[in-house]
């Protein structure tokens, strides 16, 4: 029920033709600062008709575009499910996983799905429930809940950082992103934020960037080809598009006998746990990808429970880390 003049007027401690007058920007009112702020809080407070969660569990459907296999070539999405797993655990939520291309049971009340999913996907899940929290992509902002990583961001940081020290050829090392319905492939947006810095520096040179996919194997392989497609012409830094890409072309390196970071700086993205462990320890980006997990079970628990209407997209930010690579 909407909140009434007098119920602001009592909460407020004051009478109902001030809180009215107040209201009303009423310029020859004389009342003290302190009181319009008072009024206004308790007019908001009582306006924000947020609905206490009740104590019953919720039956989420959690959809990983990814088995926990798949996980191994790239554990930023392990991460991800560790931050549903025990937030939802915590706040007695029943969490029913599926991975992609199994059928969703329609018996819940909503749906967490990382990964990138294509229009037909999505119109598929909307279906199923309406309340819905993308994880690493964001389909629909207009309709969708969203927690994402802004890579724009963590390019700058990157590229930033290499241009401070004094690199003037600086390659990329990435893959593409594809959905499983193997249609055509998307432009990866670390590789995007990439050639529009260099393009607005004048720096960009496209024999400097190699894309596969975003596997360690797959990291060995492109530095292996730039190594010796380039020759002397090889980059003095890489911008590797995730830690596996980045710890597979530092073995690249180490094999060639190339210097690191005595002749090839390397930073990734995501720092994964063995990123500190390999030699040279390695230089990136910190993605926190446990608290975008969180942060997606606290999203749908408050479109359920409180009934959130406006659709939220959540960026969580991100820390260069400076290791020896």
């Amino acid at each position: 029920m909407l909140a009434t003049i007098k119920d602001i007027a009592d909460k407020a401690g004051v009478s109902a033709a001030t809180v009215s007058r107040v209201l009303n920007y009423d310029q020859s009112l004389s009342v003290a600062a302190d009181t319009k702020k008072k009024i206004f809080e308790v007019a908001e407070e009582l306006s924000y008709k947020r609905r206490h969660r009740k104590p019953i569990s919720r039956k989420i459907a959690f959809l990983h575009w990814v088995t926990e296999a798949e996980e191994l070539d790239d554990i930023y999405y392990m991460g991800i499910r560790y931050g549903i797993e025990r937030r939802a655990e915590a706040l007695d939520v029943e969490l029913v996983k599926y991975v992609e291309g199994e059928t969703i049971d329609t018996n819940i009340d909503g749906i967490i799905a990382v990964g990138r999913f294509s229009e037909e996907q999505v119109r598929q899940l909307k279906a199923i429930s309406p309340q819905i929290v993308f994880v690493d992509s964001n389909p629909n902002e207009a309709e969708f809940d969203a927690v994402l990583v802004d890579f724009e961001r963590v390019t700058q940081l990157v590229m930033d950082h290499f241009i401070a020290k004094g690199h003037t050829s600086i390659g990329f090392i990435g893959g593409y992103e594809t959905f499983k319905e193997k249609i055509a492939p998307i432009q990866d947006m670390r590789e995007k934020h990439y050639r529009n810095y260099l393009q607005e520096r004048n720096m960009l040179d496209e024999r400097f960037i190699f894309l596969d996919s975003f596997a360690v194997n797959d990291g060995y392989e492109l530095m292996k080809q730039a190594i010796h497609d380039l020759g002397e012409e090889l980059p003095t830094a890489f911008y590797m598009a995730n830690d596996p890409l980045a710890i597979g072309g530092l073995r690249a390196l180490h094999e060639e006998g190339i210097p690191v970071p005595g002749r090839v700086s390397v930073i990734g993205v995501n720092d994964i746990s063995v990123s500190k462990y390999v030699y040279p320890s390695l230089s990136t980006v910190k993605i926190y990808t446990e608290l975008m997990g969180e942060t997606a079970v606290d999203l749908i628990l408050e479109r359920i429970d409180d009934k959130r209407e406006v659709p939220k997209k959540v960026y969580l930010s991100n820390k260069l880390i400076i290791r020896q690579t």
